[in-house]
């Protein structure tokens, strides 16, 4: 992994920041608030006489042409407020004079001043009398010791004249612990800030740092290879009707991790669940005459090994669910459990037993070799298949057979010849089955064949079983099959195996069907037993 890279150093840049912004504003919201603070601001200062000096000039009645000083006159008014997180006392003033706080107009003479204050503190009126300091004299206004709880305000609505608009206001004095400062001019027609600048800042960096580092997750190339990536070649043998997924996960595996520089070779090459394992412990075998470990062999199986094979170690990867169909042209759609085990004892021979078309029933079937069958044997008839009595699926070798029965090598030799041959009845994985034409789904019991249902814990549909992996012994931890496992089980490769209509073990759902051995399995002899939990490699 590269530490240096550019997402990672922005990743961490943005977290330092957040940290640190946030370690800011605690200090700020325990140190800086707890001071005593009178803030002031200026919130309107409009000229009120003729004079055009400013480029402004005033319409006025009455008193305004009445007196010579108001030509040039002007009106402020100046708040003045308690913006800390403590009460002031009048006792908090450190001014000598008798009065607490003063207000210097630069450049201009004070004419008059009117108190006001809202309702809630009319209580603050008493303190503004001469006795009290409040006064004015030339360019100065007195104020007197307020005592300001925290949030309080007062506004002194000042008469000036001379000078210009916009001269220079300074509220001079000391508080005890506390400071007297300017705030940010308002009139009142502006709407307050919704944030601080500080906040605006510390916002827009952080927002600034989070679009860089999407834009570089975006724009950076998604086919990275996997982390683990090994070299080598792997044989995957075993199902046929995982066999897609597996092609197809090789496939994106080989890719990923060419560009990463490894030369990595992986062969799908699927015959059946029981010939993989028969495969894999022949290839183990040899292997262990060798000297060498483990061999580079990982065989697929619809369900869990025979007894008589303790070498195989086995990974849980997924839940397969698989689905009886018959050609369209027996439109039943759902049977019994009891009804599949006779027409696979051979007890009906034709579709009109089951209200069905008077046709002739063809059971198309896997070899013995097919973990397809086993799962349906050992799921659905809880017992073997009647004896094969033809080749070519059409036509009654063995006249003594109660019915016509082939085996046919793969999943899609079996739909095809079901889709093709009325009254044909056969079995496949869901997904293939699924998408194929000339033939359609058969619901057992009434619960339908469906990854979702059974996902859910809504369906009890018996068709189904755990897909497992198997190797010989333990490879190491760096090989081919290791990392590939690895992949397929808990990377990449679960989106792969979801697309193709399988759980993948390593989800909530499918961890808990792996878990409990995707449900109650009717035993056949021979079959071995599976362990409680997913195991990888």
């Amino acid at each position: 992994m590269e530490w240096l890279s550019a997402e990672n150093l922005v990743a961490v840049g943005t977290a330092v920041l957040g940290i640190a912004a946030s370690g800011l504003m605690v200090w700020y919201e325990r140190r800086v608030p707890r001071r005593k603070r009178i803030g002031y601001r200026v919130q309107m200062d409009n000229p009120i006489g003729d004079d055009v000096r400013l480029g402004r000039a005033n319409v006025r009645l009455g008193l305004f042409d009445e007196v010579p000083v108001m030509s040039d006159a002007t009106l402020v008014l100046l708040r003045i407020e308690n913006d800390g997180s403590q009460s002031i006392a009048d006792n908090d003033y450190t001014g000598r004079e008798l009065h607490g706080l003063t207000a210097v107009f630069t450049d201009r003479t004070v004419r008059g001043v009117s108190v006001t204050q809202p309702t809630e503190t009319d209580h603050l009126r008493e303190h503004f009398t001469p006795a009290a300091g409040f006064g004015y004299e030339g360019n100065t206004l007195r104020i007197p010791r307020v005592p300001l709880n925290r949030g309080d305000h007062f506004k002194l609505l000042v008469l000036l004249s001379g000078g210009d608009v916009g001269c220079p206001i300074r509220l001079r004095g000391g508080i005890r612990d506390g400071a007297v400062h300017p705030n940010r001019s308002a009139t009142p027609d502006d709407k307050p800030p919704l944030f601080s600048r500080a906040a605006r800042l510390i916002t827009l960096m952080l927002t600034v740092s989070v679009v860089t580092l999407a834009t570089i997750v975006v724009a950076q190339d998604e086919h990275r290879p996997p982390i683990g990536c090994a070299s080598g070649t792997l044989t995957i043998t075993g199902s046929t009707a995982f066999a897609p997924v597996l092609r197809e996960v090789a496939k994106k595996y080989e890719q990923e991790c060419a560009d990463g520089g490894d030369g990595v070779t992986i062969e799908v090459d699927a015959h059946g669940s029981t010939a993989g394992l028969r495969e894999l412990a022949a290839a183990g075998a040899q292997a262990e005459r060798a000297d060498k470990g483990s061999p580079p062999v990982v065989a697929l199986s619809d369900g869990p090994k025979p007894s008589g094979l303790p070498q195989l170690r086995e990974n849980r990867v997924a839940v397969s669910v698989f689905a009886l169909v018959v050609n369209d042209d027996v439109r039943l759609t759902n049977l019994s459990t009891a009804d599949v085990q006779r027409l696979y004892r051979g007890e009906i021979a034709n579709w009109r037993r089951l209200g069905g078309p008077n046709l002739p029933v063809h059971l198309v079937s896997r070899d013995a070799n097919s973990g397809t069958r086993q799962v349906f044997q050992r799921r659905v008839l809880g017992r073997g298949e009647i004896a094969n009595s033809s080749v070519d699926c059409v036509h009654k070798d063995d006249v003594t057979a109660p019915v016509i029965r082939c085996e046919l090598d793969s999943t899609d030799q079996v739909l095809a010849t079901v889709a093709d041959l009325p009254g044909a009845i056969g079995y496949s994985e869901l997904n293939a089955a699924t998408n194929a034409k000339g033939l359609h789904l058969l619901r057992l019991d009434d619960d339908t064949p469906s990854v979702d249902a059974i996902e859910q814990g809504e369906s009890a549909y018996p068709y189904r079983e755990i897909e497992y992996a198997y190797t010989y012994g333990q490879p190491p931890a760096d090989s081919l099959a290791s990392s590939f496992l690895t992949y397929l089980s808990r990377g990449n490769g679960q989106d792969v195996i979801r697309t193709h209509g399988h759980l993948p073990c390593w989800t909530p759902g499918g961890l808990r069907l792996c878990a409990a051995g995707a449900g109650n399995r009717r035993p056949l002899p021979g079959a071995g037993s599976a362990s409680s939990s997913p195991s990888g490699v």
